[in-house]
């Protein structure tokens, strides 16, 4: 039998079963003793087990089978789970996701867990105890990644993403390996000069050993960083070659082949199914779900290649501009026939509309579901406690956003953990609970989504970023002197801009900050940053909601037709030119009993033919972003449409309000209007 033909099957139904156990496994480190659970992790383990077993990736299945064997004494009462059986078990998790991987890749899913399926076979017997933890750690360590070769520089997600989109960004990636001479007397003080150096030079993502470890001199001689630079490997080959009793200093520039090549970061799994309820971390962000009521029945799903509904998409875009035609051709010729079916097939694309764009839709929570083990395994390596509180894990977005948003997401959220959250005794000592809390929410607003972060922490203190910022020659000083509290926490979104006190392992809030504005730009969305010194800092993500079909009002200034998607228009009214007043330099005016300001489309656009300051009165369209409301003044309303978003490159890019262009069913263009860039 070819196995190949169920290759596809295997590989989704391994990361299901991945993404189950991770989930579970967060669950019972915070009710150690809930036998349900274990028995749930069980069955996945074992499902897994059997379905690698039989399409012969027997590491796969071996490594499951000493996992299921520690499984079985917990749920029998013979076994009583501990941290160290928690992270051997995470390790193994660690392991297959890279043994599945590497079949996604075409290999083989072959890895040398000997080391670890050890550990595992001493904790069945009972060799290995809480007390001997520490001595098998580096073992268990050792297993981690099996597809990494000995000797290499373990490269985890976020870091080799950071490096990746860099090279994209157009940013060096340099691997630096130093030897110090083998006489040198105080090696830790090179080591610091080498660091000053390298921090001038960019941002250090990546050193082994470890810079907690070089301060102490647990190290050997050799010291490898990865860093991300504009120096150009020569330049900075001569300054580090400058340091006394350094050995050799060996500078490799990496593209992302060559980055790729050293480093396969294990990417989670993307279930395609729906949460319950909203997802709460307990400690370091464990999760629970509500199980199905009982009898209840049980949905029935298939699995559709991507590309498939993307043509589906593309099709419908093209059969719904047609529509708009018909349905304009059918008014003017004015046949009861005709008009007739015209909207009989109108009804039945609207239907068919629906439920094309159902398919597109995927909760948000197939991204959310990586955080928790990553927040929990981050707190636990920087000593810290934290809760990762999700909600609105069911908010849906198109997949195409769902694909993207990732990457951002991992990078905020590690700055959260790392930087904005402080340390437990320095939490102590400001009357703050020990344990920190990030919240990652997801909300509709409109005809967009917006993913918010917002940590407990320290904030972000305005005259350090403010130093920096002119320190790096981002602004000058006097530009510093007039930004608000806003335009200065936005600095930190600059390329290689960081405020971190020493270099780390993890990052310093920045690096990567300048790609994660990039990407979300891209996608057609904003990032915003708000803080209060002393009570935390929210980062907040503006999606749009879709990129393909949306409902929207169309209307005139002058000759030239617009669209302002129907999700952000309140309602429609007429506002005189006497009922406009400057407030502070702004045009406000009345509306149902609050003051809101009055923007000119045409001003912003500038309109060609048409001006609104010359009317008495205007057409006026209330649109609201949040709790905030605005009037903005048009000519003349069309009507409302269903149209296909286009975009338009680097097309217009100058003009921040205009999110796109559609296709009318007379042949003509319409700009499309974004109305979150409207309202400050």
């Amino acid at each position: 039998m070819d196995m190949n033909a169920y290759l596809s099957m295997f590989i989704d139904e391994s990361n299901d079963h991945l993404q189950s156990l991770n989930e579970n496994l967060l669950r019972l480190e915070s009710s150690p003793d809930d036998l349900s659970i274990v028995q749930d992790i069980f069955r996945s383990a074992h499902t897994l087990k059997g379905m690698s077993a039989t399409m012969g990736f027997e590491d796969l299945a071996h490594l499951t089978h000493e996992m299921e064997n520690v499984l079985d004494l917990v749920r029998n009462g013979k076994l009583r789970m501990n941290s160290f059986i928690f992270d051997t078990l995470f390790k193994g998790l660690d392991a297959l996701e890279s043994m599945v991987q590497d079949i996604v890749g075409g290999g083989t899913g072959s890895a040398d867990v000997s080391e670890l399926v050890g550990v595992l076979k001493k904790i069945v017997s009972g060799e290995m105890t809480a007390d001997s933890e520490v001595a098998a750690a580096s073992a268990a360590a050792s297993a981690q990644a099996p597809a990494q070769q000995a000797g290499e520089v373990e490269l985890d997600q976020y870091q080799f993403s950071v490096l990746q989109q860099s090279i994209g960004s157009g940013h060096r990636v340099l691997k630096t390996v130093v030897t110090i001479r083998e006489d040198c007397v105080l090696k830790s003080a090179r080591a610091y000069m080498v660091f000053n150096v390298l921090e001038q030079a960019g941002e250090v993502v990546k050193s082994r050993p470890s810079v907690q470890d070089i301060e102490q001199e647990k190290f050997d001689r050799s010291i490898t960083v990865f860093l991300i630079s504009q120096w150009t490997s020569d330049e900075l080959k001569q300054q580090i070659g400058g340091i006394s009793e350094i050995e050799s200093v060996e500078v490799t520039e990496l593209d992302a082949d060559a980055l790729a090549a050293l480093s396969r970061p294990s990417r989670p799994s993307e279930p395609e199914w729906k949460a319950d309820k909203p997802q709460a971390g307990a400690v370091a962000g464990s999760a629970e779900k509500r199980p199905p009521a009982a009898g209840g029945a049980v949905a029935k799903t298939i699995r559709v290649d991507i590309e498939r509904l993307d043509v589906l998409m593309n099709l419908f875009s093209e059969l719904l501009i047609d529509r708009v035609r018909l349905e304009q051709l059918a008014s003017e010729i004015r046949s009861n026939e005709l008009t007739e079916t015209v909207e009989h097939m109108s009804r039945i694309s609207a239907d068919l509309q629906n439920i094309v764009m159902k398919l597109r839709m995927v909760p948000v929570e197939t991204v959310f579901n990586r955080f928790p083990r990553m927040v929990r395994d981050l707190a636990k390596s920087l000593d810290k406690k934290v809760d990762l509180i999700i909600t609105g894990a069911e908010t849906e977005l198109d997949r195409t956003v769902i694909d993207e948003i990732g990457d951002p997401l991992v990078h905020l959220l590690r700055n959260s953990v790392d930087h904005g959250i402080e340390p437990v005794e320095k939490r102590l000592e400001a009357g703050k609970p020990e344990t920190g809390t990030v919240h990652l929410r997801a909300f509709h607003s409109g005809n967009n989504v917006f993913i918010e972060i917002e940590d407990d922490g320290g904030g972000i203190r305005r005259d350090k970023v403010l130093a920096t910022a002119v320190k790096r020659g981002i602004i000058t000083e006097e530009q510093g002197k007039t930004m608000s509290d806003e335009e200065v926490y936005m600095l930190i979104f600059a390329p290689g801009f960081s405020t971190a006190e020493q270099v780390s392992d993890i990052s310093g809030r920045g690096v990567g900050l300048d790609v994660v504005k990039s990407k979300i730009n891209a996608l057609g969305g904003s990032v915003t940053v708000t803080s209060e010194l002393g009570k935390g800092t929210v980062f907040s993500i503006q999606l749009p909601l879709t990129l393909s079909i949306i409902s929207a009002m169309l209307l005139k200034l002058g000759s030239e037709k617009y669209a302002i998607p129907l999700s952000s228009i309140m309602e429609t009214t007429i506002v005189k030119r006497s009922q406009i007043h400057n407030i502070h330099g702004s045009a406000m005016t009345e509306f149902r009993g609050a003051i809101i300001p009055v923007v000119s489309l045409a001003e912003l656009i500038d309109s060609p033919d048409y001006d609104d300051s010359r009317e008495e009165e205007c057409e006026a369209v209330i649109i609201r972003k949040g709790d905030k409301w605005a009037a903005v003044l048009v000519d003349d309303f069309i009507g409302q449409s269903d149209i296909v978003l286009k975009p338009l490159g680097k097309y217009l890019s100058g003009y921040s309000v205009i999110s796109g262009a559609t296709i009318l069913g007379d042949g003509q263009v319409a700009l499309i209007i974004d109305p979150n860039a409207l309202i400050k």
